[in-house]
């Protein structure tokens, strides 16, 4: 039972939000599956190290990393006249036992001497068929059992778990793999998703509004698409995603080849951009008190800003406190983003534009992580990273003309209208 104790130690909403019996037993499984996948951000590439040729490590990592994500947007378009017929409880459920079977595979092979590169490519890329829809189904959860105040509270809680995780997940695999294959780290996640997918299935939740069947004007796409608000943020989303890719190929190099570091220092980083982006996430009620888009756009450059000092390869102080300062800035993203959505998405379609919404997201940043590799095995891990960075940078001024000129245009417009308003009220 929630303590009044507890209760008391926490900010107003959130004291509520977890006074809900279903938010309070689920909330830990899904940390423990965040933990996971934290740590398979340094276990999926470092073991595509292990595999990959002499000359094409870079290469292969890239394949690896866009293998563990990209299918999933495969999924989205390809099963959406099944998948959105389910209940966003059945979605997770769905995702987390395929991912734990798959990925639990890997291990298996490794130890059978099977693993080759593309066993390990298949493995991955088969275990994000569902992915786009496993996250639709976990943000779309709690929002028919929770008032619209509590909203942002639970995506700020589930940001902070995932930003929790980048922390203690790639410090923990930076540990284990100076002890175990990469491969076993990797297994480890699928025990946590095992472990998702059994509590999910176990927990009963008041039944929400079906969603809808037919492939009409309430599909994902068609509703983001005739809200620009929701699809300039899209088209915002992709691109910084996109810049992101390249970053969780080229870190190891960088660590490795320029850094003559191994593995341990690689958890580093990702620690120190999982405690900037747990502060950036607690932080959120600052964030939401600016305008929108000058706070996604401010977020977006702040980030770019964080990866130039990835230029200076002497030592890893400034790189590493330049990462955490880009993970600060980035912590009240995702959370303004989906609160964003399940304010202005119907909520009898919320499961099918999320899912949409990753499906578009999903090609970003696998195919920003195939450019790092091709661009790895060309040029060296900082010019990588220090561009990911400038791209970031120049996606700012980008979206403030778009933003400017879509103004203009709506200001040209509405104009015309107020005539013909009049008329008809003449007539």
């Amino acid at each position: 039972m929630f303590s009044a104790t507890a209760g008391r130690l926490l900010p107003g909403p959130y004291r509520s939000l977890f006074a809900d019996r279903t938010f309070r037993r689920l909330m830990p499984v899904f940390a423990l599956s965040d933990l996971g996948d934290g740590m398979t951000v340094v276990a999926v590439a470092w073991l595509a190290f292990v595999l990959g040729p002499d000359g094409g490590q870079g290469m292969l990592a890239g394949i690896a990393v866009a293998a563990y994500v990209l299918p999933g947007a495969l999924g989205a378009l390809v099963l959406g006249r099944w998948m959105r017929r389910l209940p966003a409880r059945r979605l997770l459920v769905a995702d987390s036992a395929l991912r734990a079977v798959l990925l639990g595979a890997v291990p298996l092979a490794h130890l059978a001497g099977l693993l080759t590169p593309a066993v390990y490519v298949g493995l991955l890329g088969a275990s994000s068929l569902l992915h786009a829809w496993g996250k639709a189904g976990k943000h779309a959860l709690f929002a028919p059992l929770l008032p619209d105040d509590q909203r942002l509270a639970a995506n700020s809680v589930l940001s902070t778990s995932l930003w929790s995780a980048t922390i203690a997940g790639p410090a923990l695999a930076g540990l284990l793999v100076g002890a175990v294959s990469p491969a076993w780290i990797i297994g480890l996640d699928a025990a946590t998703f095992a472990v998702l997918a059994l509590q999910t299935g176990r927990t009963t939740l008041p039944r929400a509004p079906a969603p809808p069947v037919s492939a009409g004007t309430q599909r994902g796409l068609g509703i983001l698409r005739r809200q620009p608000e929701l699809f300039g943020l899209l088209l915002a989303t992709w691109v910084f995603n996109l810049a992101f890719g390249p970053v969780e190929v080229a870190l190891p190099l960088f660590v490795s080849d320029d850094l003559n570091a191994g593995a341990g220092l690689l958890g580093a980083y990702w620690v120190a951009f999982g405690i900037g982006g747990v502060i950036g996430a607690l932080a959120l009620g600052a964030a939401r008190r600016l305008p929108l888009w000058p706070a996604m756009l401010g977020i977006i450059a702040g980030h770019g800003i964080g990866m130039l000092p990835f230029a200076l390869t002497d030592t890893a102080l400034p790189s590493l406190i330049g990462f955490a300062f880009a993970g600060l800035v980035y912590g009240p993203y995702s959370a303004l983003s989906f609160t964003l959505i399940q304010d202005r998405a119907p909520a009898d379609s919320l499961t099918t534009v999320l899912a949409a919404r990753s499906a578009v997201l999903l090609t970003a940043s696998p195919l920003g992580a195939a450019l790092g590799g091709f661009l790895l095995d060309r040029t060296g891990a900082p010019a990588v990273l220090v561009g990911c960075g400038a791209l970031m940078i120049l996606t700012v001024p980008t979206g403030i003309v778009v933003l400017k000129l879509h103004k203009g245009r709506r200001q040209r417009h509405q104009p015309s209208r107020i005539p013909a308003e009049r008329a008809r009220c003449a007539d």
